[in-house]
This record gives structure tokens, C-alpha cells and sequence, in this order.
């Protein structure tokens, strides 16, 4: 791809060269998009005429002003923060920041394009220089370790069954990675959802390369200089996530083999006869009739309203999975309706793509286009109508087990793209036709468009609740719609610990309200992996036990004991710290950052912070360590800088440590190690069998003290779009003296007369002001508050 000559617009910057182009954005404060066209000769436009171009993924920004100059052979374009040099002849170009560090390099850009039945096949690359020293995080839904440098990706969202520590690609596909290097961050997002693929220095340890099979290139790069910078800038960019109901953030039961309403009662009745906490109960295939989406089985669910009304006496919402596959059946609405409407996927010859999936033969609605959406979230009336609490959208890679009427085997491609027939594992050909485009374009986008869809009916169909989806594929820009569970999951010890650094490479890119199957969806769970898979997932935003048929059942009670006395405390530790995870939910809608966060996100000079891969932080200040792998009673622990309060399982402190520093922690099977930061402080309540109200009745603050303490609390009904409060903390000790003051801003009250303090570090009070009671526990010195308190003084 070359370059000569340039047109300069005020908020555009276009290079021309032979068959190719680069357009240059800046859509938002740190944020440039670099469009690269190598095979603009090919697209059927005129030479000097760009193609249209919508996002998928973008929502956020307007092109802005820039200084563009050309300076001896090379064009500079400032933006703010960012400084872009490109060079005339060979496209490279090279990003700075605005103190002139170079952040990014690009070596070269290429493009092939070969004419073919029946569709041109592209070929697109573009090869960053890989310092030795820097290291790439996120690239969502991926395995292995936090930094992925030396792997090698697929985004190419497959239905997986079973998935390994080392299979690639799973459900998700979002090409955006976070660069770290000495302790600088910047980031990169490939806006395309073709088929693409990602070298991340693995062929050539100096060279990331990414590769398309579109047309295009489209590359947004981000500004740090803070990993928190990054990610806020790409989630403006893509969009934040809706604040969730309260009750989608309690314990979540689900099985593949919940068979009937009355299966689904004694569900209820097992978590509430063993004092068991509840929110959600799933409803798998089996409620459907022959499969059909939108249907009931009334011979197992004879009135779906009454069993959702006895849930809901029981303080439990039903979640029934939706599957995207329609029907093939006379008399069927959906699909006498969307082939009357021409609203499904066809293949190349025109027909409706026909697939086997669980109702064999049936067709796939094109959620490409705004109508299809549109039509297929108003489907979801009746079940509104029925109580349903909220949607579980799965199959949507999408997943076909068999073509009827396409190609009819599949043949995983691991080359070049060289036949549009082929199908790449189990889901629709290459060539299928979405409108004027062909699945190997949109695939990626597919469960994109339904989430769409359907988040945007729930918010039509019932204005008065949050909309609650979770969906098993996506792509960048999911957040804005749906939960994120990690697919087909096993009950292998390996999974769970690889389930740490996925997560956390899904909140990098933008996927904050994220869980994994508890504890394991395939295979045997022994009652050791069911506790400490639910210790690690304690703090994981989405909360659920689910397993699949044949397999045996793993509701808590199913192991005996000690295991239900250890799974109880659990779930009443996940309880307790829902105003913590609540308000990081909050700040997540308001600004894009992750609720789970590697150790890193916080401390990115700490080469060490980098590999700890079974850690994570919650929030800023909460440090949570598990106990991964089996048979162990300890556990090597890693603490960044700072001073790091012993919390575990939120109980009696111990001493505390000063990091950086490694540590051998005792972590008996019924303990879970948590830190608090100095300066941090944890909001958490009494556990209850099921949540109501986010006006939290009791209250208590966990506050480690220190020079500068920084807190805060969101609070609100828990659902709806109602009145809030947020509640700030902030203080610190000066000499001999500690002072915490608290400002509310929000006229809503909280059914509260009084608040807990648990100062940490305040052992040898003299004199407390502006308490109702105090005392000295556990090495702690307590506070009881009016819940109107505004200052505190502590003398020591």
C-alpha cells in the first residue's frame, strides 16, 4: 500500500495512492481512527471515492478538528493528546503522544484481492513493530495468561463443546488490545467484523500483525497514558453498560435438564429449605415446545405466569433461554412471519438457509438489519407478559449442528479464506447472504444485532424495569446490551483458574458484567472444586451454577456436608458485599471501567502485577486472592505496592503487609484471602435469602485508614429509573488524628437510623467525636454513626 497525496479537510485527513487509501479521524479527545483501504481499486467505487462505512461497534465521538502539516516527505497530523506521522510512499506511520514518547508503530499495510464466485475475496494485513518489552492485554473472550504476547487468535465467534485451556476462538470476538510498556498503556481496536486474525509477536517476536478477510483495515488507537485512560476512551468510544437490576447481581441456578415447573418449584424450595440465598432461576430448552423459540411446553409448564408468580413470592425471577434458530414448521408464527417478510438469512442461491439446531430444521433470522430486530424483540411480549425476568441469549455464534440446504460439511479453515462456500466449524457458510453482504463479513456481528434487538424491545415493552440479557457470543460494543458468561465450560481445576484472566481480559475490553459456569458446565464437580470455585467467583459480577444434562447435579445441598455449611457462607459473603459490587456497577455504566481489574490496571510500572494471573482487584482497593488448584490449605500471594490489610472472608483483620512483596497465605478450604488497599474503603450489609431494595437497611463500612481515604456508595431501588444517592467518604490522618466526613449528594433516605464504621488501624483510640458508640473488637475500633453522620474525629 503506498501513499502520495493527501486531501485535507478540516476534521479529515485522506492519503490517496494507487488503488488504496488512508482516512484519518478524530473522533474523540485521545482517540484517532485510521482507516486503511489497501484494495480500494477492488470495492467497485471510483478511485477517489471512499465506500460507505457503518459501525457495529462505535456509538461514541463526532469527527473533530485536527492540525495536519506536511513536512518533507511525511504528513503530521496533531490531535490533542495524540500526534500521527505518516509517511509518503509505503504506508507506515507512527503515533506519539503529545510529550513526543512514541506510543505504536506500523510497518506496513498490505491488501490481495482476487476475483471469484461468487464474490471478490479479500485479504487485508497490517504489521505493528512489538517491543521486546511490551506486553498486550485484553482481545476479550481469549485463554491464557494476562499478557498475551507470543499467542496467536482467531476472531471468529464458534460454539465450542467441550472448550480446552488452550482453544481458539471461542464465543467472542472483539479485536482490541490495552499495550503496556514501562508503565505507559495505550490501545488498539481493529473495527471490523470479518473474519480477522491476530499474530501478537508469536511468528516474529518484533512484530504484531493483524490480518482481515475484509477489504479494510479500520484501526482506532487510544491514549493512555494510565491502563484506566485506555479503556475509559475505547468504552466512550463503543458505549458504557446499562446500570443492571439489583437482583442480576445475586446467586443465579441453572441446569440443562430442568425439566418441568415443578422441577423448577423444588429448586426454590431446596435453596430455601437449606437457608440458601436466591435470585434467578434459568429455564434451558426443555420449556420450549419441539424446540420452538417463543413457545412453552404446557404438558411441563402448564402456566407459566403462576410458576413466575410463585417464584416471585419466594423473592426469584425466571430467565428462559432464547436460541435464535426458527422453526421450520407450517402454522409456526415466527417463521410464517419472517419467511413472509423475507426476514431470514438466505444462501447464495436465494433460498432460505435452512440449519439443524434443536428444533432441526430451521432458519435464522437476519439481525443485520434494523427491521428484523425490531420484529424479533417484539416476540418477546408474551413472556414479558408471563412474568419472565429476563433473557438468556445463546446459540447466537450462531450455532448450526448441519446445513439442509448449503454446504453440507463443515471444514475448519485454517489458511487464507479461498473458497466463500466453505463453513468454518458449526455455523452458516462463508457466503450466506445477509441482505447485500455475506456472513463471512457479519458473523462476528451477529449475536450484536439480536442483543440489540431484544435490549431495545425489553426497554419498549416494559419502560419501568432494567433490562437483564445474557448472552453467550458478541462483539465489541456487547457491553451496551447483555451479560457475558464464558460459554461450555468444564468442572476442571484448570478452568477455573483460567477463568481469572478471562474475565479480566473481557473488562479490559469493555465487558464489565461478566461470570463463568459454576462449577463447570461439563463433567464432575467434587464439593473441594464447587467451594473454591465459588469463592473465586465471590466477586465476579454475574453469579451462576449451571450444568449441563448427564452430568450430576451441583445445587449446594447435592455434596453434602462440609460443603453446604462452606457454599452457604459463600453466597452469604456474595450478599453482604452487594453494595460494593452495586456501586462498581454504577460507576461501570457511568464510566466504562471494569469491575474486575487485573493487578496491573493499578499498578502498570509492576512488571510483577503483570503475571499474576489468579488475582484480581475489585474496584480500586479490594485485592482477592483464591485458592485455584486442588488439595491446597496456602497459597502464594503477591501484593503490589502500598499497604495491604488481611481481610479473609471479611472477617478479624491480620497484620498488615507492606508491598511489593510475595507471600505465603493460609487458605484453608472454607477461607478466602481478601486485602484491603490503605485509603480503601468496602461497603457491605447483612446477608439476606434474596435482594429487594439497593436503600441498603443496614450498613457498614469497612475503612482501612491511612493518609488519604477515598470511599463511595450508590444506592437507589434497585431496579427502574428512579430517584438515587450516592454517598462520598473521604479523610485521613494527620499526626495524631483521624477525620472521615461524608457528603451525600441525591434527596433520596435510606430506611436506616444508624451506619457501622470498622476503622482498621485505629487500635489505641483516645477520644471518638461525633459518634453514638464506639468500641475496640478484634483490633478494630468500631463506630456506630447517626445515619445522617457527617464528620467523625478520632484522637489516637
Amino acid at each position: 500500500m503506498h501513499l502520495e497525496d493527501a486531501s485535507v479537510e478540516p476534521t479529515r485527513l485522506t492519503l490517496w495512492g494507487p488503488g488504496a487509501a488512508l482516512e484519518v479521524q478524530h473522533p474523540l479527545p485521545g482517540v484517532l481512527r485510521l482507516r486503511h483501504l489497501p484494495s480500494l481499486l477492488h470495492t467497485g467505487f471510483a478511485p477517489r471515492e471512499l465506500p460507505p462505512k457503518d459501525s457495529w461497534a462505535v456509538v461514541g465521538g463526532a469527527p473533530r478538528p485536527m492540525d495536519v502539516r506536511e513536512e518533507g516527505g511525511l504528513w503530521r497530523v496533531s490531535a490533542g493528546e495524540l500526534v500521527l506521522e505518516v509517511q509518503r510512499g509505503p504506508c507506515t506511520w507512527r503515533l506519539s503522544d503529545a510529550q513526543e514518547r512514541v506510543l505504536a508503530r506500523c510497518e506496513w499495510v498490505t491488501g490481495d484481492a482476487a476475483t471469484d464466485y461468487p464474490a471478490t475475496r479479500f485479504h487485508s494485513r497490517l504489521a505493528l513493530h512489538a517491543p521486546q518489552d511490551e506486553a498486550y492485554l485484553g482481545f476479550g473472550e481469549k485463554v491464557g495468561p494476562l499478557d498475551k504476547r507470543g499467542m496467536r487468535f482467531v476472531f471468529w465467534n464458534t460454539d465450542v463443546l467441550p472448550h480446552h485451556p488452550d482453544t481458539d476462538p471461542l464465543y467472542q470476538s472483539i479485536p482490541f488490545f490495552l499495550a503496556l510498556r514501562q508503565g505507559r498503556a495505550w490501545g488498539l481496536f481493529l473495527d471490523e467484523t470479518w473474519r480477522s486474525e491476530v499474530d501478537v509477536a508469536a511468528a516474529d517476536p518484533h512484530r504484531l500483525v493483524w490480518e482481515s478477510r475484509g477489504p479494510e483495515l479500520d484501526v482506532y488507537v487510544f491514549a493512555g497514558p494510565h491502563p484506566e485512560d485506555v479503556v475509559r476512551r475505547y468504552t466512550a468510544l463503543t458505549g458504557h453498560p446499562p446500570l443492571p437490576p439489583l437482583w442480576s447481581l445475586g446467586a443465579q441456578q441453572s441446569r440443562w435438564g430442568y425439566e418441568t415447573a415443578d422441577e423448577v418449584r423444588s429448586i426454590i424450595r431446596g435453596y430455601r429449605a437449606h437457608r440458601l440465598p436466591l435470585d434467578c432461576v434459568y429455564l434451558d430448552i426443555d420449556h420450549m415446545e419441539a424446540y420452538k423459540v417463543f413457545t412453552w411446553d404446557r404438558t411441563r409448564f402448564p402456566d407459566p405466569a403462576h410458576t413466575a408468580r410463585e417464584a416471585a413470592e419466594q423473592g426469584v425471577r425466571l430467565v428462559p433461554i432464547i436460541d435464535p434458530a426458527v422453526k421450520e414448521e407450517p402454522g409456526y408464527a415466527p417463521w410464517e412471519e419472517g419467511r413472509a417478510r423475507d426476514f431470514f438469512v438466505r444462501t447464495d442461491r436465494g433460498e432460505v438457509l435452512l440449519g439443524d439446531v434443536w428444533p432441526l430444521r430451521a432458519a435464522y433470522p437476519d439481525f443485520t438489519r434494523p427491521e428484523v430486530q425490531a420484529w424479533w424483540g417484539g416476540l418477546h411480549r408474551g413472556f414479558l407478559d408471563a412474568g419472565m425476568g429476563g433473557f438468556w441469549l445463546d446459540m447466537n455464534e450462531p450455532s448450526s449442528f448441519a446445513l439442509r440446504n448449503a454446504a453440507q460439511s463443515f471444514k475448519v479453515v485454517t489458511g487464507p479464506a479461498t473458497d466463500l462456500g466453505r463453513v468454518e466449524g458449526p455455523t452458516l457458510p462463508y457466503d450466506a447472504r445477509h441482505g447485500a453482504r455475506r456472513h463471512l463479513e457479519v458473523h462476528n456481528a451477529y449475536a450484536l444485532g439480536m442483543a440489540n434487538g431484544t435490549f431495545e424491545a425489553l426497554r419498549q415493552l416494559a419502560p419501568e424495569r432494567r433490562p437483564f440479557l445474557l448472552t453467550r457470543a458478541g462483539y465489541a460494543g456487547i457491553q451496551r446490551y447483555a451479560a457475558v458468561w464464558t460459554g461450555d465450560n468444564s468442572s476442571w481445576w484448570t478452568h477455573l483458574e483460567a477463568s481469572i484472566p478471562m474475565l479480566l481480559g473481557l473488562g479490559l475490553s469493555g465487558v464489565s458484567f461478566t461470570g463463568v459456569d459454576i462449577p463447570g458446565f461439563l463433567g464432575r464437580a467434587t464439593g473441594e472444586l464447587l467451594v473454591r470455585w465459588m469463592q473465586a467467583a465471590a466477586f465476579f459480577p454475574l453469579f451462576r451454577n449451571h450444568s449441563a444434562k448427564g452430568t450430576p447435579l451441583q445445587e449446594p445441598w447435592r455434596f453434602g456436608e462440609p460443603y453446604l455449611s462452606l457454599a452457604r457462607e459463600v453466597l452469604e459473603l456474595r450478599y453482604r458485599v452487594l453494595p460494593t459490587l452495586y456501586t462498581l456497577m454504577h460507576e461501570a455504566a457511568e464510566l466504562g471501567l471494569p469491575v474486575l481489574r487485573p493487578l496491573v490496571f493499578h499498578a502498570p510500572e509492576d512488571a510483577e502485577a503483570l503475571h499474576a494471573n489468579d488475582e484480581y482487584l475489585v474496584g480500586r482497593d479490594l485485592l482477592v486472592t483464591p485458592v485455584v488448584r486442588p488439595g491446597q490449605a496456602r497459597r502464594s500471594v503477591y501484593v503490589p505496592r502500598g499497604r495491604w490489610l488481611p481481610l479473609p472472608n471479611l472477617g478479624p483483620p491480620g497484620s498488615v503487609r507492606e508491598g511489593p512483596e510475595h507471600l505465603l497465605v493460609e487458605a484453608p478450604l472454607g477461607t478466602l484471602p481478601l486485602w484491603l488497599r490503605e485509603g480503601g474503603v468496602l461497603a457491605v450489609t447483612e446477608p439476606a435469602l434474596h435482594t429487594t431494595t439497593a436503600l441498603w437497611p443496614e450498613l457498614t463500612w469497612h475503612v482501612h485508614v491511612g493518609p488519604e481515604v477515598k470511599g463511595v456508595l450508590y444506592e437507589d431501588a434497585g431496579d427502574g429509573y428512579g430517584a438515587a444517592r450516592r454517598t462520598r467518604l473521604r479523610g485521613g490522618t494527620e499526626g495524631g488524628r483521624f477525620v472521615l466526613e461524608r457528603h451525600v449528594e441525591g434527596a433520596v433516605s435510606p430506611p436506616r437510623d444508624t451506619e457501622t464504621l470498622l476503622l482498621h488501624g485505629l487500635t489505641q483510640p483516645r477520644e471518638v467525636t461525633g459518634a453514638r458508640a464506639w468500641d475496640v473488637e478484634d483490633g478494630t475500633l468500631r463506630v456506630v454513626v447517626d445515619a445522617a453522620w457527617e464528620r467523625i474525629e478520632v484522637l489516637f
